[in-house]
Parts: structure tokens; sequence; C-alpha cells
């Protein structure tokens, strides 16, 4: 036991709950209809947001945090991205929000892959 807050095995069973239920919900989102990835949908923005977390939490070296692996993510990019590259241009974004944006998924998907390659 110790004197931070994630510094006993209560709060790295917490953790490992936590994080896996936001690696579920990619999962889930991953699995289901690709319609609902599309950039104006929930799933479409809660993923980047959840693979965001994911790293956040994984940088910090708490005890508990689970990570999907390097590969699964990289097919999750794939994939988020094969549906935000079609469904983006509907809604119409100015070419540097288009950019921009899709520079921001590409480093959340990389980013949390090299974190999970880093800790295999």
């Amino acid at each position: 036991m110790g004197r931070g807050d994630f510094d006993e095995d209560t709060a790295a069973d917490h953790l490992s709950v936590l994080t896996g239920r936001l690696v579920d919900e990619v999962a889930e989102a991953m699995a289901g209809d690709p319609v609902g990835l599309e950039p104006d949908e929930y799933d479409g923005v809660a993923v980047p947001c959840n693979l965001e977390l994911l790293h956040l939490l994984g940088t910090r070296g708490y005890v508990g945090v689970t990570l999907p692996s390097g590969d699964t993510v990289r097919e999750w990019k794939k994939r988020y991205l094969a549906v935000w590259d079609e469904a983006i241009d509907g809604l119409a974004p100015t070419p540097d929000f288009r950019a921009r944006r899709r520079e921001t998924l590409v480093r959340t998907f990389d980013q949390l892959a090299a974190l999970a390659d880093s800790r295999a």
C-alpha cells in the first residue's frame, strides 16, 4: 500500500476494470456496423476519445492498466480510417480541418499502438 491514489491492489483492480471497459467499447464499435464509426456518429467520436484515455492512463505506469495489443490497434486504425476517409467529405469540412483532424486520428492510433508494443 502506497501513498498515491493508484498504489494499491484495489486501485489496480479498478484500473483494470475501467481500462478493460474502454477496450471493450472500442472492440465492440469496430466489430459493429461501419456507419457507427462515421465522423458524425457517437462511436466515430467516442473511439478516438477512448484510445486517448487508454494512452494517457498507460503512460502513467500504473499497475492494472489493460491495453489492447499493438497489432489490434493497427487493425482498428485501418478500419476506422477507411470509414472516416469515406464519410468525412460528406460533412463538407474545410481542407485544413480534414487534414489536421486526420493527422490527429493517425497519431491517436499510432501512439497507443507504440505504447502497447513497448509493454508487450
